[in-house]
């Protein structure tokens, strides 16, 4: 079974199908990636985007090409060398299908009800749809309302759609209902289409999505290694701060988001925190502490979209609402690893007690119950943190609290400035040799250069402090919004107002403080619109430009750290070259290829990608990984370390750009492993002790390879 030596993301549309990526097959192999990484294949709702609405685990999608086109596009794709990794989702699919509507038909004695995680109430699944006076109505053997349409008569009754469904669903999205894999019957149905392609070698490896959703996430990985044999598999976890993956997870590891945290983190000078929380603090009002933010939004997600799933956790733990609420608000982690019927981990239990312990009293008995009750309490908690996390963080406490908006990312802490260089390597030390690293996914906040142009910002906080003063005076809106959008707008630059005010909108409904998606205002919007524009008008290029070359250096030197490092990496389409994309649908617009360099980061980025990744390809399997350590007065400003056996391959990167153009390099040097080395990305050829005056005076990363004559 070939693992890959690194991938690239595709994000496959009705627009960019099977036969579009069988194009670029010559363009990615010269680009030196050795495994195209596709979004979900399998049939979904025929305009969706991002396929992660699955309708039908029977067909491989027909608005991409279909079972003929894929096996099409494999054939090409292995012509240039090129594998397969699928990104697949066990945990929900769409509720407009064939076997939901089984259910919703006879209810529990259909041969689907298995299928999905149902809350029976009377015989009867709760479905929200009710939104104003209309009736729904019977026309012939069916019920419509609006563009819904159920069996007549059926297993399920109507209710407001601000209420809770019936059933498990993916996050607080309705029309996405939680599947029971844990059944056998359940597993192999929706993975059929899946094995046959892997059985018949055209698909090498698997991205899992949202385990955390699932009832026993290792349970599943069991069963699907069992199958799928040793297939490159990782997993959607979502991992804060010091949490690992669990140890008896059988898999190769994360799809990379702990990885971008700390990458990004080595880039932030920590030095930048006390200035930039103080200033996010005077321009928007909120607290200059973290915690208390993410805690009020997790509480307030709770009551706004979580009410039957606490009600359902509550009944299973034969414990007062309030008591789960309080819980589920105090969790820090998305998972507690707890399996029903085996006592939960140390670590595990840690972190519910003290939860617990920062709630009231009435919480302690809940606490017990989630940890050692009943299977149905266990597995319900466990699967009610991950949306709280997601929608009370992701979505809402991120958009709350930015003193350094690059900091705010998935599995990201906003509070945490900056890791060290000891840290950093520290980590790589304990990563899974196959694990998936990644700058850049279809679900980052804001893409890996337009976070190396705001990891300036730790490092000129007075100069950023004035310029948005300057601009502020000239333009305003919202406290709560006015700050988020300034910093976006300077990374992102050149944006136009369309995808500004798109940004802005989104971020608006998503913090929640004046709209939401639920509760828009029109008069709020048109104000939103007009700001946009006018901010558009200021003179915030010119800021950008002015910190390029460090936003530059960053995003060479993040690449480069991240393309070296331990791992799978993984490019996300279009990354190979500058990218100032913004939160979804900005990051997913279409991408043109040949990707061809407009500026001098263009062209440098696209040479450390390819580089990189076609030394990463000679140097094959899980390379050993050595730290490297400068000297000098200014060696905290190199981040360096070695591959390989003997070792064969060295990167070194420039960190905190600004700090060092100050002093400079002086006498700072690096010694390089025995042997002779030649520059990649120079041509230079170098031994021994080497000043970083040097090594790095064409370009801020230097990628030396042995050349041992």
């Amino acid at each position: 079974m070939s693992r890959p030596a690194s991938t690239y993301r595709v994000q496959l549309t009705p627009d960019f199908g099977f036969a579009q990526v069988a194009e670029i097959a010559g363009y990615l192999r010269d680009l030196g990636v050795s495994h195209v990484y596709l979004s979900p294949i399998l049939q979904a709702t025929p305009e969706s985007r991002h396929g992660y609405d699955v309708t039908d685990h029977s067909r491989i999608r027909e608005e991409f090409g279909g079972a003929s086109g894929f096996r099409e596009m494999a054939q090409q794709l292995a012509a240039h060398d090129l594998g397969i990794v699928v990104d697949i989702v066990p945990n929900h699919m769409n509720t407009v299908n064939a076997q939901f509507w089984s259910v919703l038909k006879d209810g529990p004695a259909s041969p689907y009800a298995s299928w999905f995680d149902i809350d029976w109430q009377d015989g009867k699944v709760a479905l929200p749809v009710l939104g104003d006076d209309t009736e729904p109505y019977v026309h012939g053997d069916v019920v419509r309302y609006h563009g819904h349409t159920y069996p007549y008569p059926g297993h399920y009754r109507l209710v407001d759609w601000r209420e809770g469904p019936g059933y498990r669903r993916f996050f607080d999205v309705s029309s996405l209902i939680g599947l029971r894999v844990e059944d056998p019957s359940v597993f192999f149905a929706t993975h059929e289409v899946i094995f046959w392609l892997l059985d018949e070698g055209l698909v090498d490896g698997l991205r899992v999505d949202h385990p955390d959703g699932l009832a026993d996430p290792r349970g599943y990985l069991e069963r699907l290694r069992a199958r799928a044999g040793e297939t490159w598999t990782v997993v959607e976890k979502i991992l804060i701060g010091p949490e690992r993956l669990p140890s008896d997870w059988p898999c190769d590891g994360t799809s990379g988001y702990d990885v971008l945290n700390r990458v990004n983190g080595l880039f932030v000078d920590p030095d930048g925190k006390a200035p930039l929380v103080q200033l996010f603090a005077d321009m928007t009002g909120q607290p200059s502490e973290y915690r208390p933010v993410m805690a009020q939004s997790k509480r307030e997600v709770i009551d706004l979209f979580f009410g039957a799933e606490v009600a359902r956790l509550a009944r299973a733990a034969a414990q007062d609402p309030a008591a789960v609420r309080e819980l589920l608000a105090a969790m820090p982690v998305y998972r507690a690893y707890v399996v029903p019927g085996e006592p939960p981990p140390p670590e595990s239990v840690e972190i519910v007690e003290l939860a617990a312990e920062a709630c009231s009293p009435a919480v302690l008995p809940l606490a017990r119950e989630v940890l050692y009750g009943s299977d149905e309490a266990i597995v319900r908690f466990q699967q009610a943190c991950g949306p709280v996390m997601a929608k009370g963080v992701e979505d809402t406490a991120l958009y709350r609290w930015y003193p350094l908006a690059c900091l705010n990312e998935v599995g990201g802490e906003p509070d945490a400035f900056g890791v060290t260089v000891e840290d950093f390597h520290d980590f790589c030390a304990e990563l899974r040799p196959y694990t998936m690293t990644t700058l850049s996914t279809h679900d980052t906040k804001r893409s890996e250069d337009v976070r190396a142009r705001l990891s300036v910002l730790s490092e000129l906080p007075e100069e950023w402090a004035a310029a948005v003063a300057s601009w502020s005076a000239s333009v305003r809106f919202d406290p709560h919004l006015d700050y988020l959008g300034w910093q976006n707008l300077m990374a992102a630059w050149p944006i136009s107002v369309e995808r500004f005010t798109e940004y802005l909108l989104k971020a608006a409904r998503e913090a929640k403080t004046a709209i939401s998606w639920i509760n828009p205002d029109p008069s709020y919007e048109r104000g939103l619109r007009e700001f946009a524009a006018a901010a558009v008008r200021q003179p915030v290029g010119e800021f950008t430009a002015r910190i390029e070359p460090y936003a530059m250096s960053n995003s060479l030197g993040a690449k480069l750290v991240q393309l070296m490092m331990p791992g799978v990496p993984d490019v996300y389409q279009g990354n190979e070259t500058t990218d100032f994309s913004l939160v979804d649908p900005d990051n997913r617009r279409p991408v043109t290829y040949p990707r061809k360099p407009e500026t001098a980061w263009d062209a440098a980025k696209l040479l450390v990608t390819t580089q990189a990744l076609r030394l990463r390809r000679r140097l094959g399997g899980a390379a050993p990984y050595r730290p490297l350590w400068a000297e000098g007065p200014a060696a905290s400003h190199v981040i360096a370390f070695a591959r390989g056996e003997r070792p064969q391959a060295v990167a070194v990167a420039t960190r905190l750009p600004v700090r060092l153009a100050r002093c400079g390099w002086g006498s700072t040097s690096l010694t390089l492993p025995g042997g002779t080395w030649r520059d990649l990305l120079t041509g230079g050829l170098y031994t021994g002790r080497i000043p970083l005056a040097h090594l790095l005076g064409q370009y801020p990363v230097s990628l030396l390879e042995r050349h041992d004559l």
